[in-house]
């Protein structure tokens, strides 16, 4: 006990009911622990009984080797939680021995554990009516995350910051719960900024007089990224990939440009986006803005003849609004297009997608091929010009490079975005959605607009299902709905009649519905994860400058949710890495089966100098084997497209898909049964 007792530290005493706790610690480490008894003595309050605990277990000690610990001890302090009473008791006794000892703040848990855990203003954490230290606080948040199910590391560090920064457990497990404290599920905040661009002045322009009256009529100066195109050669046909946030104007560099172009007899619009939606509300807004100028504007979607809202594709028009694949089907099935003047491709970083992404680029080569042929034969036409517009490019010096574009590049976001970060229990969401829809449209900013909300979700089902929930007008918005349908919610919202749209994740480039909230229910898309970019575009609907004063952010989490056994990754992973991931490189991957596909379309629409087209696209080809496979599945014979082949490239049937069909019609198999069987195949894999 001597060796021990010359090497004491600090002697802890805290009260157990009737008796004291006794710690004795060493360079921060306990090497003692028992609990002392005290007896009343005519000089008053003595040790009595003093055990050592050994586990559960107490062995008997003499009372006068408490003396002597005490005695050995550089500092003696009381718990803070003993009673009064209790501190005045074991003062006395000290008192006795003439010994000192401090009442200090602890941690009630570790103190009734046997831990000498002293605690400051700067490290108490309220728990409840108690305040405790970190390392027990973490202990319980960490078992009321059990309770909800497990978080990953990442998403436990945010709540464990939070819990030191906050010093309040019950504000912490509040989140869980879905409080919303702003205070708490506040992440971050995206400053608005303004870079510093001296505005091209409407009037300076040079345009066709009656789109020169227009745009003087609309505005006086162009937005800062519209200055900086204009200057950087938009009006001498240069090629121009445009990067720039939502709501900066980067759609109506592509406008002037093809208008322009077109009322000069220089060529036709191309404007050409990713999904139908979007396609629709092009069309309808081009049809109002440019009509009365004189100009036919009409729509291509996928292969039909007819659109959703009845009007005919005129391949004559001098605006073409499409879809990707409606232009597509028209190369590969030899549709003239007349002479293109202007191609704008909006959203262009879907060549980054695994599915869509070669399909694009692909179309992109077999487009500059048509307008190249096109220009060898008809004087007066020199081809295309060709506007890449962007919000979210990871690589935009190597994809302007490689496009063979001028790079015009603006940061500038109009309004701050506030980005917030809860978990949830799926079933609560829909509650947490309907108060914040709720509390948004209550608001309204300085420009007297109310705040209306975007709800992105995962499945057309819970798009109705969410709507169904908030007791604000609301509608669901996905592509199953009729265009009539559609049209009616935009306007509805457009009007602010209605508080909420809740939408899939697929449609978040295909509408501009100026919100001022964007909610995420999921952060998947379909079966996938949303990628940085996907999020950085969607979470860019919030906040619009001639509506709002600011834009609001909320992710919705479910810890450790996947939506598909596929998912390699839990919901509150992916939320992580969204908020803090950089943006993915924009580059086109080619599998085996998508560059036959490609090269497929090539060899239909070039024939022999389908290498040049394949040579030519963003991502790597090889040529010689994908020819060598087409000529083994019989779908060329030499450089040209076998009926099987035509009839392939027509439907942008992969291989795998074209011989399933095949295998299917062979075996006498229902229509019904073979698409049945696609489908299931497509969901095992």
């Amino acid at each position: 006990m001597s060796q021990q007792v010359a090497q004491v530290d600090t002697l802890f005493l805290h009260e157990l009911g009737d008796r004291f706790q006794v710690v004795v610690t060493r360079d921060g480490e306990r090497v003692f622990r028992g609990v002392l008894e005290l007896k009343e003595t005519n000089a008053g309050p003595r040790p009595g009984k003093f055990r050592k605990k050994d586990g559960s277990s107490e062995k008997p000690r003499s009372p006068d080797e408490f003396v002597e610990l005490a005695r050995s001890a550089e500092r003696i302090r009381i718990s803070d939680h003993t009673s009064k009473p209790g501190r005045a008791e074991l003062q006395e006794m000290l008192d006795g021995y003439q010994l000192e000892a401090l009442v200090v703040r602890t941690c009630r848990y570790c103190a009734g554990n046997g831990r000498y855990s002293p605690i400051t203003e700067d490290t108490a954490i309220k728990a409840d009516r108690d305040y405790i230290c970190p390392d027990c606080a973490t202990r319980e948040l960490e078992r009321e995350l059990s309770f909800k199910g497990g978080l990953t590391g990442a998403a436990q560090d945010r709540l464990e910051d939070l819990l030191l920064d906050v010093q309040d457990l019950d504000r912490i497990t509040n989140l869980l719960k879905g409080d919303l404290d702003p205070d708490l599920t506040k992440f971050d905040e995206i400053g608005a900024t303004v870079d510093d661009v001296d505005p091209v002045r409407t009037a300076d322009l040079d345009l066709h007089p009656k789109l020169q009256n227009q745009v003087e009529g609309r505005f006086e100066t162009l937005l800062p990224v519209q200055s900086l195109s204009v200057r950087n050669g938009l009006f001498d046909g240069d090629d121009q990939l445009v990067v720039s946030a939502t709501a900066t104007g980067k759609t109506l560099v592509g406008e002037l440009a093809g208008v322009d172009r077109a009322l000069k007899g220089q060529g036709k619009l191309l404007f050409l986006v990713p999904l139908v939606a979007l396609a629709n509300q092009k069309h309808e807004d081009f049809k109002k803005r440019y009509s009365d100028l004189g100009l036919n504007v009409t729509i291509r979607v996928g292969a039909s003849r007819i659109n959703d809202d009845g009007n005919r594709f005129d391949p004559n028009a001098d605006v073409i609004v499409g879809t990707y694949e409606g232009i597509d089907h028209a190369l590969r099935t030899g549709k003239d297009l007349g002479d293109v003047g202007t191609v704008v491709i909006d959203e262009v970083h879907t060549l980054k997608e695994d599915e869509r992404g070669h399909r694009l680029d692909g179309m992109i080569s077999r487009l500059k091929y048509y307008c190249e042929e096109r220009a060898k034969k008809r004087d007066g036409y020199d081809g295309a010009q060709y506007v890449y517009l962007s919000a979210t490019v990871g690589n935009p010096e190597w994809l302007a490079k490689r496009l063979r574009a001028t790079l015009i590049e603006f940061e500038e976001r109009p309004v701050p975005i506030e980005r917030h970060l809860t978990f949830v229990d799926g079933q609560e969401k829909s509650r947490i959605e309907n108060r914040l829809v709720k509390r948004e449209f209550d608001r309204k900013s300085s420009k007297d607009f109310r705040g209306q909300t975007i709800i992105f979700t995962n499945s057309r089902r819970r798009c109705h299902e969410i709507s169904r929930k908030i007791e604000y007008s609301s509608a669901p918005y996905h592509a199953g709905l009729d265009y009539g349908r559609r049209k009616k919610v935009e306007r509805m919202f457009g009007d602010q009649e209605i508080a909420a749209v809740v939408t899939t994740a697929a449609l978040a480039a295909g509408v501009d519905f100026p919100a001022s909230q964007v909610v995420f229910d999921s952060l998947a898309m379909g079966i996938e994860w949303l990628s940085v970019q996907e999020f950085s575009q969607m979470l860019g609907r919030a906040g619009r400058p001639d509506f709002h004063d600011r834009g609001i952010v909320y992710m919705l989490v479910e810890p450790d949710c996947r939506y598909h056994g596929s998912m390699d990754m839990t919901e509150d992973e992916v939320a992580i890495k969204l908020l803090k991931g950089e943006m993915e490189d924009v580059r086109t991957r080619y599998t085996e089966s998508a560059a036959v596909e490609e090269t497929l379309a090539n060899i239909t629409v070039a024939g022999k100098r389908a290498k040049r087209l394949n040579d030519r696209m963003l991502g790597d080809i090889d040529t010689q084997r994908s020819v060598g496979r087409l000529l083994e599945w019989q779908f060329i014979d030499g450089l040209k497209p076998t009926p099987l082949g035509r009839v392939v490239t027509r439907h942008f049937l992969s291989p795998k898909d074209a011989f399933r069909m095949l295998d299917g019609i062979r075996t006498g198999l229902d229509p019904y049964d073979i698409v049945a069987e696609m489908e299931l195949a497509e969901n095992e894999s």
